[in-house]
């Protein structure tokens, strides 16, 4: 059996909010798990493909990383998910040393 170093093991009451929205391409519907690890950022889930990622406001200025994360074929639907999440991600300040 492989050793391996155990790193943590965290419960904690987690704020989620899911958000559903229509655009003239497509449905998009996404859960947001608010947490105070990962350096605050929020876990982003697409309930349609299980696609998630770590995401602040300040990640959400580039579409094309949402494009990529989110397997989406439009960069217009990027754009418009871009501005979306830096609506509603918290910007959280650097905290050097978190872990």
């Amino acid at each position: 059996m492989e050793r391996y170093d155990h790193l943590y093991d965290v419960a904690e009451n987690a704020q989620v909010r899911f958000f559903g929205f229509v655009t003239e391409r497509t449905r998009h519907d996404f859960g947001i798990v608010y947490t105070n690890k990962f350096y605050g950022k929020p876990l982003v889930i697409c309930m349609q493909t299980g696609q998630s990622t770590l995401l602040g406001s300040e990640d959400a200025v580039n579409p094309e990383y949402l494009k990529k994360i989110f397997r989406l074929d439009c960069s217009d639907e990027a754009e418009m998910l871009s501005h979306f999440f830096q609506e509603h991600l918290p910007s959280l300040p650097f905290e050097e040393n978190q872990y």
